[in-house]
């Protein structure tokens, strides 16, 4: 199985809906360069989702 990785993007990459919010930059899980996940608001929240996918705590 292929690591689950973090990504960022900042500015116009973020989605519409988070910039009208105020938030100018938000974060992706991608596996195979593939997003597995939404847009995520904070770090800390794309972290605790990758350790929870990494340990199988997550069902699909």
């Amino acid at each position: 199985m292929a690591q689950v990785q973090i990504m960022s993007v900042i500015g116009s990459a973020v989605p519409a809906q988070l910039r009208a919010r105020g938030l100018l930059a938000c974060w992706y899980l991608v596996q195979d360069g593939e997003p597995i996940s939404g847009p995520l608001t904070s770090l800390p929240a794309a972290q605790a989702l990758s350790q929870r996918i990494g340990s199988g705590q997550l069902s699909a």
